[in-house]
């Protein structure tokens, strides 16, 4: 299993998280799915090295359907938002 930091991603015009980025690593851009599949498989783990500390990504299953986000200091913000585009 590797822990894959990720710095940038993509959105699509709704803003929806499409691909988690990491510049110089073999495996990025990775795509929303295979993420998900990565997370819930145990395969890899991602997440964002914040200044204020590391923040998981995980999961969230919708009855839209499953997603990516990160909760930082407590809120239900989807920080992934606030990253650089990929």
């Amino acid at each position: 299993m590797a822990d894959r930091a990720i710095y940038k991603s993509g959105k699509d015009r709704d803003g929806d998280i499409t691909k988690l980025c990491s510049e110089g690593e073999y495996w990025s851009p990775r795509s929303k799915a295979d993420a998900i599949h990565d997370i819930e498989s145990g395969v890899h783990t991602y997440y964002v090295p914040w200044k204020s500390g590391r923040t998981e990504i995980r999961v969230v299953n919708e009855p839209t359907g499953k997603y990516l986000r990160t909760d930082r200091d407590q809120t239900s913000k989807n920080n992934l938002d606030d990253l650089p585009d990929c």
